[in-house]
């Protein structure tokens, strides 16, 4: 890892929490996340994936490559991060706010996001930009604007 990417700090933007599965995704501006588990009152608990994280721009590039009007919520992910790639991090910790969660692999797009566009299935294919999910180390509250930084092995 470079010491730019060492240096590197992105922003929380959003967080979602899935009541049920397949349900609505809840848009709040705080929420707990518990370790080995997830977020609290998350549908899916434990487990591999425990919390999934995607990018701003990479959403935002693959709205353009579509010709797509979706909202970051249409992936169905709990976290919304900015200023910080998600790319070939398998293994790594990210910290949000006071919290770590250690990337364990890349969201792979389902038939949801074809059906929530055409083509977006397709454009999420390629490698990480259908973001990450990972494993939550950390009991603790994050907050909408939390600085989202790599953390060191």
């Amino acid at each position: 890892m470079s010491k730019q990417e060492q240096a590197a700090e992105g922003r929380l933007e959003a967080i979602w929490i899935k009541r049920m599965k397949r349900g609505p995704m809840d848009c709040v501006e705080q929420a707990t996340l518990e370790a080995e588990k997830g977020l609290v009152g998350n549908a899916n608990q434990g487990g591999r994936r425990q919390v999934t994280i995607l990018e701003r721009e990479v959403w935002a590039e693959l709205m353009m490559e579509v010709a797509g009007a979706l909202p970051p919520s249409a992936r169905r992910a709990n976290l919304l991060i900015r200023g910080l790639s998600l790319s070939r991090s398998r293994k790594r910790v990210l910290g949000i706010g006071s919290c770590r969660i250690r990337i364990l692999g890349e969201t792979k797009p389902c038939e949801r996001m074809e059906e929530a566009w055409p083509g977006l299935q397709a454009a999420m294919s390629r490698a990480w930009a259908g973001g990450a999910f990972g494993e939550v180390l950390d009991d603790g509250e994050i907050l909408v604007g939390d600085p989202v930084r790599w953390m060191e092995e």
